[in-house]
């Protein structure tokens, strides 16, 4: 059982968007923000490697491309030109839109992941697993407790585009809370 994906998309999708992202890195870290996109990268390919029916490069590509237009100078006419309609469709419903309030962003989000292919909604539970790392010291316990909100609003309306990373996400959700509760 595995859907199936290009590596030389892969590494496509991967080098444009280590371009793109170049000097930026992870928030409270010298890390590079590269970083991020391998470890989103990684829960997809795991994913993938156990459900059947998905578009492998579809996925891939989108994982590896999920923050380029919120975080860096990139359009969707260029995403669309370098990787095609769907993964710049995809991409772009992961973005944030800025001209939202705050709260508005995650409804928004997901009613625009939901619009897309089951693939798109898996990178959405992939980034949000790799985020549910422990907090940054600096955040407050309001925070770190509305980060943890936000992430079942997330589960709760992505949790069956894949069953194997609805498991991850449980789990992970799980152990961010007993982070709160220590």
């Amino acid at each position: 059982m595995s859907s199936a994906w290009s590596q030389e998309r892969y590494i496509a999708a991967f080098r444009f968007a280590a371009e793109r992202h170049k000097g930026q890195i992870f928030t409270g870290s010298d890390l590079p923000y590269l970083m991020h996109l391998s470890f989103v990268s990684m829960e997809v390919i795991a994913a993938l490697n156990v459900e059947d029916g998905l578009d492998g490069d579809l996925a891939v590509q989108c994982a590896c491309l999920h923050d380029v237009i919120e975080d860096t100078v990139t359009t969707i006419d260029e995403l669309a030109e370098c990787f095609g309609a769907a993964v710049a469709t995809g991409v772009l419903a992961l973005t944030k839109d800025e001209t939202l309030s705050k709260a508005e962003q995650i409804s928004d989000s997901l009613r625009r992941i939901r619009e897309q292919p089951r693939e798109v909604a898996i990178v959405k539970l992939a980034d949000r697993i790799t985020n549910l790392q422990p907090p940054p010291s600096h955040w407050t316990q309001e925070k770190i407790r509305s980060y943890a909100m936000e992430a079942r609003v997330i589960y709760d309306a992505l949790a069956d585009a894949s069953p194997f990373l609805a498991t991850r996400f449980r789990e992970k959700l799980a152990s961010y809370r007993a982070t709160i509760e220590a």
